[in-house]
């Protein structure tokens, strides 16, 4: 099999920069080939790359169809059972890392003194690792309620080497007060009837119940996590969320209403309003 004759039948699925970007993917994680390599005619072994091609033309994702992705700059074990994490996510975990809140975390911390953060609906875990890793003085915790979620996040942690906490919690059951610094968020967001918009291989291969929503209640997660912020933040302490654009307002509505302070959303890589933050008074 030829590079040409690997990637130019992926156009059934993708235009020709993403079939030939798909393509060069495989080839450089799975075994290691770089561009000059594959253009000198070098390629993997060819029983594999048609089994790949053929999960390819399905429409199954390339990062489920290789087991893995990268995420700010650290390879994540991803299937089915979670999300594919997405770069602009790794946004929201930089934009936690500068929160005030856990300014005072050092190498002096002790267990009781350690700033306390709490990521909701984990899934592969990419935002709880990537805290857990650049934050290493601080605790994480993180929440997902899939058994599939908990246990690929679980091996992700140890894979990377990092302390986070996992445990099956329900956000939207009544939940026992702790104290924290930082409550992050990146829940269901999208509507049911934004799905026949949504590129198929999202729809039919990533779980719905981390994407979905009602339509007639798109800000379902955001009003319980908010609630729950409001009862176990510490003063000062942050609640971060990755958002859809389309309820930005309401959502900021719902923040002020439930009396945060300083409101703020922010923009991703690609201009779209994406992030907001708000503060405990």
């Amino acid at each position: 099999m030829t590079y040409e004759e690997f990637w130019r039948p992926l156009m059934a699925v993708y235009d020709i920069r993403e079939a030939q970007a798909v393509a060069r993917l495989v080839l450089e994680e799975r075994y290691s080939l770089t561009l000059a390599d594959v253009l000198c005619g070098r390629m993997g072994d060819e029983r594999e790359l048609l089994q790949i091609q053929a999960r390819l033309l399905l429409g199954e994702p390339v990062q489920y169809v290789l087991g893995e992705t990268v995420f700010g700059g650290r390879r994540f074990h991803v299937a089915p059972g979670v999300l594919i994490p997405r770069p602009e996510t790794f946004e929201l975990c930089q934009w936690v890392m500068t929160a005030d809140a856990l300014k005072p975390a050092s190498e002096a911390a002790t267990e009781q003194s350690a700033a306390k953060i709490l990521d909701i609906g984990t899934g592969s875990g990419c935002i709880a690792c990537t805290l857990a890793a650049e934050l290493p003085h601080t605790q994480v915790t993180a929440w997902d309620i899939s058994d599939d979620a908990l246990r690929i996040a679980k091996s992700n942690a140890e894979a990377l080497g990092v302390n986070v906490k996992f445990e099956q919690v329900d956000v939207l059951s009544t939940l026992h007060p702790i104290l924290w610094n930082v409550i992050v968020s990146n829940p269901p967001y999208i509507c049911e009837r934004e799905r026949t918009s949504m590129e198929g291989r999202v729809v039919d291969y990533e779980p719905e119940g981390a994407l979905f929503v009602p339509d007639d209640d798109p800000l379902l997660f955001y009003r319980a996590i908010a609630r729950y912020a409001r009862q176990t933040l510490t003063p000062g302490g942050g609640l971060f969320f990755e958002i859809n654009p389309l309820y930005v307002n309401e959502l900021e509505q719902l923040l002020t209403d439930s009396g945060f302070a300083s409101v703020e959303s922010r923009n991703d890589q690609f201009g779209k309003i994406r992030f907001t933050k708000a503060i405990q008074p």
